[in-house]
């Protein structure tokens, strides 16, 4: 008997072939199938069965234009700009939804082609805008290129054209909706890769607008995706309108920070200022989709900077200063103290190059204490193993697993791509879903256990219903959320699910799938721990340091409380955030954006960092901010380059050395059979996750954007948040 419903979402792109394949349940292979001779062009090609003519066309090098198509939503064949012409057809055909016949004969180029596409054309440009000049899609608008390509040189329509009143769908997304053609792109996105049905279309004819019916927030991590989507400029962003054209910018591909996703992304600059973020396609991670934050809030990188060194005075104030001075106030302080009473706190978005400095810095000096802001359980051999603390199974196999258990974690707002993977292989795979904490929204089905610890032992031990799915399923995944992990049960719930992973793992179908799997929320955590270094502040607050050195720390895990009387209190960092406030010594940093720099993300995969732009005022890269400040405290680091850092990283922890792949664990055994001490069971696994209004601002710079604090005034003034009803099965 099914606990799951089946999905009702239509499946025409499975049966055609455009998407993923549903999983094969079954263990016996399926034959492979027999290749068919169609003719594009009078050129043979050899295709599968299911094959569109459109994928045909593609495979024999002729590219088809289209508008309503997409490769990852299913199939509307609205726009009919693809249409063909195929022999002995009554007519040109829509080759986006019709499948290859053997022995069928193509005609791309023929005049029946043209005159159909032309004629299509002319249709779509009859009530469509001549606001070229002024269109922010103008250089990138699929429409511009395909009318200069295909359409004709004159029209014969003479109406007037219509208009439609712009929607007010949120403070990133601007609609100038006269433009629109109706491609149904965005509401089929919304609703199948989103999860949010806000977009419809009211009306009929000349008469349907695409819209939110009533005007409302399009209330989605995700929401900007429709604008790369949108194939003319009815959707555009609000925060970019009227700064920069395409061809002016210059494009840096770099690495998304926000998460603990890795996210890739291309940096559009242009006078050393970043005017947009843009997606970059990545088939392992994050497809082409990148979330709302790390979409807009680039403009945050602009605002509150720390532009030069700051030293506090008699008074209380912070006052500026220059490089040399701060240091000498630095040295003379830490000459002062025993190494040991120094200590340093890392950051959330610390590259992996300042954290191996500033570690080796501290060791020098005779200290061991670098903890991270964010805990992680550190009993039974916790940190030793890297199995124990990255998503094992990796983001891209989530399509493979055909059950996940989300134990105390949101991923919709604390990993929003990998949330987006999980929805798809629910509607493609039928990929079931339980979860054991919050009851929160998903924008996908899952059967809710409820949220006490008593319920994830009974699920270890076999007593609870949803074990019987565990045991049966064939690739099951465990995922436990790092907000469950802090504090002191943490490292029960962390014994509970390596104990119920390794269990799942010995008895599988298949012996090399890895069940355990940790989501992390920091881009430097995974980074962190490969290195070596402390999670948590507990160790700082033991201590009560006489010197600390805050690496981007601010959380505020750490307060003047914590210290020594007189500590010493040195911020590197970007912005004039928590940290900053609370400093004695202010030394301005680079922000992601601004430097070369070694990220991991939460499946273990290091990839690089390019700069774009150049850091503001004084400010410098981390790393060589503490490599000069060696100097002084005469511990002088043997690093000159940024070469010399990555070979140290790569001393450390190989998966530094093997950029863009995912580095696999191994000793899960050796790592199960830690010895695991009891710190106090939680008694509930529910920890305070992000809502919709805290997604928006979790850092420093989300902090210092404009747009970022809009979409939290617009989520204020919503009657309607889908987040707060979550949906259980």
């Amino acid at each position: 008997m099914r606990l799951w419903p089946l999905r009702q979402l239509p499946r025409l792109q499975n049966v055609l072939g455009l998407t993923q394949q549903a999983c094969n349940k079954s263990s016996v292979p399926a034959p492979a199938p027999e290749l068919v001779e169609v003719f594009i062009d009078d050129k043979p090609v050899y295709v599968e069965p299911g094959t569109t003519v459109m994928q045909a066309c593609a495979a024999g090098g002729v590219e088809i234009p289209r508008f309503c198509y997409h490769d990852r939503l299913s199939i509307a064949g609205n726009c009919r700009m693809c249409l063909v012409e195929v022999e002995r057809a009554a007519k040109p055909v829509a080759s986006c939804a019709m499948p290859v016949m053997a022995g069928m004969k193509v005609k791309t180029d023929s005049p029946v082609t043209r005159k159909a596409r032309e004629g299509v054309m002319e249709f779509l440009l009859v009530n469509h805008p001549l606001d070229c000049p002024i269109c922010d899609q103008g250089g990138e608008c699929d429409l511009q290129d395909q009318s200069m390509a295909f359409g004709s040189d004159r029209s014969r329509l003479t109406d007037q054209k219509r208009a439609v009143e712009d929607k007010n769908i949120g403070p990133l997304i601007k609609t100038i909706m006269t433009r629109c053609i109706h491609c149904t792109r965005c509401i089929r996105f919304a609703s199948e890769v989103a999860g949010v049905e806000d977009l419809g279309t009211s009306g009929r004819g000349s008469g349907m607008q695409v819209g939110t019916y009533v005007e409302k927030m399009f209330k989605s991590e995700l929401s900007g995706n429709v604008i790369d989507l949108c194939p003319v400029g009815a959707l555009t962003s609000k925060p970019y309108a009227f700064t920069a054209r395409p061809w002016e910018n210059r494009r840096i591909e770099s690495v998304d920070t926000m998460d603990a996703v890795g996210s890739n992304i291309v940096v559009c600059m242009r006078s050393n200022e970043v005017m947009r973020i843009l997606p970059r396609m990545n088939e392992e991670i994050n497809e082409e989709w990148i979330c709302d934050k790390a979409r807009f809030s680039y403009d945050g990188l602009k605002r509150q900077r720390l532009t030069t060194p700051f030293v506090r005075g008699p008074d209380g104030e912070l006052i500026n200063a220059d490089w040399e001075s701060a240091f000498v106030r630095i040295a003379a302080k830490v000459n002062s103290v025993q190494g040991s009473a120094v200590a340093g706190l890392v950051g959330g978005q610390v590259d992996a190059e300042a954290m191996v400095t500033l570690r080796d810095l501290l060791h020098r000096l005779g200290s061991d204490t670098v903890c991270t802001e964010e805990a992680f359980p550190t009993e039974g051999s916790g940190i030793d193993f890297r199995s124990n603390y990255i998503l094992n199974t990796s983001i891209q196999s989530i399509e493979e697993s055909d059950l996940v258990l989300l134990v105390g974690t949101n991923p919709r707002l604390e990993a929003p791509l990998v949330n987006a993977r999980i929805r798809k292989s629910w509607i493609h795979s039928e990929t079931n879903v339980a979860v054991v904490g919050a009851p929160v929204d998903l924008s996908y089905e899952y059967k809710y256990a409820g949220e006490s610890f008593d319920v994830l032992k009974d699920i270890v031990n076999g007593k609870h219903e949803i074990s019987k799915d565990l045991a049966a399923a064939s690739k099951p995944m465990v995922v436990v959320g790092s907000a469950v992990l802090q504090g002191a049960g943490g490292a029960d719930v962390m014994g509970a699910c390596k104990a119920l992973a390794e269990k799942l793992r010995s008895s599988s179908q298949h012996a090399d799938w890895k069940v355990l799997n940790v989501l992390h929320s920091e881009a430097s955590q995974v980074g962190a721990l490969d290195i070596g270094l402390t999670p948590g502040a507990a160790a700082i607050k033991a201590l009560k340091p006489s010197v600390v050195f805050m690496l981007g720390a601010d959380a505020g895990s750490v307060a003047r409380e914590d210290l020594a009387p007189d500590a010493l209190v040195v911020y590197i960092g970007h912005h004039g955030d928590v940290g900053a406030q609370m400093a004695d010594v202010v030394l301005p940093a680079a922000a992601y954006t601004e430097k070369d720099a070694l990220y991991t993300n939460t499946e273990g995969r290091t990839q690089v960092a390019r700069q774009a732009v150049t850091p503001p005022g004084m400010a410098r890269a981390d790393w060589k901010i503490i490599r000069a400040l060696s100097e002084i405290l005469g511990v002088t680091l043997p690093y000159d380059k940024l070469s010399d850092v990555r070979a140290r990283l790569a001393e450390l922890a190989p998966s530094f050395n093997h950029t863009g792949k995912a580095e696999e664990a191994g000793f899960f055994d050796v790592a199960a059979k830690a010895e695991q001490s009891a710190s106090g069971a939680p008694s509930t696994l529910a920890p305070s996750l992000l809502t919709l209004r805290d997604f928006y601002m979790t850092d420093a710079i989300s902090r210092a954007s404009p747009t970022m604090a809009k979409c939290i005034q617009a989520v204020d003034a919503s009657q309607d948040n889908p987040y707060s009803k979550p949906e259980a099965a």
